[in-house]
């Protein structure tokens, strides 16, 4: 599989293509005036690598949670890119995300903290959802998933309370774009209705 990934999620966005067997990857400074400029920089970014648009088949984009000027602005030039270069359009969100190496894991969570909040998710074995997204707060996060597997990125983990990263199960994982082609060919990637997930 060839494709580009773009994740805008967060204030560190990242363009990440993989092409016969070969990665390439650009971290994004995002502000509120990029996104006007994301499709130039996935060209300049193109050009930079000598990739061409022919060489991949799909694009992933990153659904979510997250900024909602990013969020909005990423998946619209990705849905303008698939329509244009007739390229297969993937949703994934950052709670799978977190979790695609713990495929085989009978239940885990995936924790994010979003705008002052925390949200976790539940999966069940092979990342089936077991649970649907639920703000939760610190006291509740040690009391009652405190024996539970948890995940969170590592890039937000500046964002968490010091008793959340001390729980006892709780894995900091590196997001990786290499995982997005693993959890598509598991069939738990979304390829209807690609839209943001806001979280209130």
């Amino acid at each position: 599989m060839n494709f580009l990934s773009i994740d805008c999620s967060t204030d560190i966005g990242s363009l990440f293509v993989k092409t016969q067997n070969k990665t390439f990857s650009q971290v994004l400074q995002s502000d509120k005036f990029n996104n006007d400029l994301l499709m130039k920089q996935i060209l300049n970014f193109f050009n930079e690598n000598n990739i061409k648009f022919t060489d991949i088949s799909d694009i992933f984009v990153n659904q979510g949670p997250g900024n909602f000027s990013g969020l909005r602005g990423s998946l619209a030039t990705a849905k303008g890119v698939s329509l244009a270069k007739n390229l297969n359009l993937i949703g994934y969100n950052t709670f799978i995300w977190s979790c695609a190496k713990f495929f085989k894991k009978d239940s885990i969570y995936s924790l994010i903290k979003f705008r002052e909040k925390y949200y976790i998710k539940g999966f069940g074995k092979n990342l089936k959802s077991s649970s649907k997204i639920k703000e939760v707060n610190v006291d509740e996060l040690v009391e009652k998933y405190n024996k539970e597997l948890l995940t969170i990125p590592r890039s937000l983990t500046k964002y968490f309370d010091d008793k959340v990263l001390k729980i006892n199960n709780l894995n900091i994982v590196d997001l990786d774009h290499n995982d997005l082609e693993f959890l598509q060919l598991q069939g738990l990637l979304n390829k209807e209705l690609i839209k943001p997930l806001y979280l209130s």
